[in-house]
């Protein structure tokens, strides 16, 4: 049975993740405050901005850029889209 915590994201008792998953103390902070389901709606988010942006994951400034959308997501009220993003609709 998984653990339940307060989620800061959305404002509601849910699943916590099972370990930190992000390094350090700001993997830490989103352990302890960010459910599993609102952990899963950013890395959603995380892969359209690397998509959209085409970032490359060894440049050191686009870490940098995901590390700050993600607090802005999830401890912030959200992070922007890229101006050019059009949803796929079904």
């Amino acid at each position: 049975m998984s653990k339940k915590i307060f989620c800061k994201y959305y404002k509601r008792e849910l699943d916590q993740m099972e370990r930190p998953p992000y390094p350090g103390s700001l993997g830490e902070r989103v352990y302890l405050n960010i459910s599993k389901e609102a952990w899963d709606l950013w890395l959603e988010h995380q892969t359209m901005l690397i998509n959209e942006n085409r970032l490359s994951m060894v440049d050191p400034s686009a870490r940098a850029y995901l590390q700050n959308e993600m607090i802005k997501f999830l401890f912030q009220g959200g992070s922007e889209r890229p101006k050019e993003y059009i949803p796929l609709t079904e």
